[in-house]
């Protein structure tokens, strides 16, 4: 794992702590948020809280393992393995930016979040995600290379080079989104201080602002649709030419080999980038606020479980390195 990352998470927290404090009494009257979460009592709340827990435990358990393996087995210190190993290091902390919270609101009555605390999940959760699409983007362009340009493929995907896409994906993904972040915590929020969601974030609160944003409202849509499209496209257009190399392979099996490594890769890209569509590009003022929670569930918490699963599971390399990591144990 590359640990210059870290330096980016050191760098912010010290800018976010000096933006948002000293204004906030001028600014705002509210102090605190309350996240109403999944509106459920008695046995469903008990329910959803143990489905919860045991959905976020089994994705740092796989991710966590997938990130070991790739770390500790030499046979996969190659840029395919380097970047999934990272990608999976990615979702440990894009899913515990928000559940463990979520999981704290279940037992507690008040469910609060103070305000800098709620600007701070808003930031992480977000250049988390960010980062997740350009890793995907990454991942993609690999596929093509190793499919598309195999003689060549060497050349290019260099230790160094990875290493700076790799870099490229984190620092990108935590100075993309800052600027409407602080924008967005000047606002006045005057009350009422209670955001319909299980996570702070730019829809829930920018309805609590009490003056209009059409700007800081253009601004955000705008930056959403690039970060999406803009790495989607490129996702898209590899594997176009991916599928446009792998109809030329005469050999049946050699295909099926290609259909099966880039077609995991598919499956995560539309579950993951299908949900964020319908949150960040279409309108969604319209939709209920529980189904803006059931799809933010979906792209925050589901999809970081079912990636490893996607991509070990057909995967004979990361099945062997896993045996290592867990002791032996045999997966069928």
């Amino acid at each position: 794992m590359d640990d210059k990352p870290v330096i980016v998470f050191v760098s912010f927290l010290s800018i976010f702590s000096t933006v948002l404090e000293p204004n906030r009494s001028i600014a705002h009257t509210v102090a605190e948020f309350v996240l109403l979460g999944f509106s459920a009592h008695g046995e469903m709340q008990n329910l959803l809280f143990s489905l919860i827990l045991v959905v976020y435990i089994l994705t740092l358990l796989s991710n966590g393992a997938i990130a070991c393996a790739v770390k500790w087995d030499k046979q996969l210190h190659t840029p395919m393995y380097i970047l999934l190993g990272n990608f999976a290091f990615l979702e440990i902390w894009y899913v515990s930016s928000t559940v463990p919270n979520m999981l704290a609101n279940f037992l507690s009555e008040k469910k609060t979040i103070s305000f800098s605390g709620c600007f701070f999940q808003f930031y992480f959760f977000f250049s988390l995600g960010n980062a997740e699409c350009f890793f995907l983007s990454v991942m993609s362009y690999d596929r093509y290379l190793a499919i598309c340009c195999p003689l060549h493929y060497p050349t290019i995907m260099t230790g160094g080079f990875c290493a700076t896409l790799i870099s490229a994906c984190w620092v990108g993904g935590f100075l993309y989104y800052p600027v409407p972040i602080i924008l967005i915590s000047q606002l006045p929020f005057c009350g009422p201080n209670i955001i319909d969601h299980f996570v702070c974030e730019q829809g829930p609160l920018l309805a609590l602002v009490c003056v209009p944003t059409p700007v800081i409202q253009l601004i955000c849509y705008t930056l959403n649709s690039m970060i999406i499209f803009g790495s989607l496209l490129p996702i898209l257009g590899s594997y176009t030419l991916v599928l446009r190399a792998v109809l030329r392979v005469p050999s049946g099996a050699g295909r099926r080999k290609a259909f099966s490594t880039c077609g995991s890769h598919l499956v995560v890209v539309s579950l993951f980038y299908g949900t964020l569509m319908v949150m960040y590009v279409s309108p969604t003022s319209g939709n209920p606020a529980g189904m803006q929670k059931i799809v933010t569930l979906v792209y925050s918490v589901i999809t970081p479980l079912l990636n490893p699963l996607i991509y070990s599971l057909r995967n004979k390399d990361m099945k062997n390195a896993l045996r290592k990591v867990l002791g032996g144990l045999k997966i069928k």
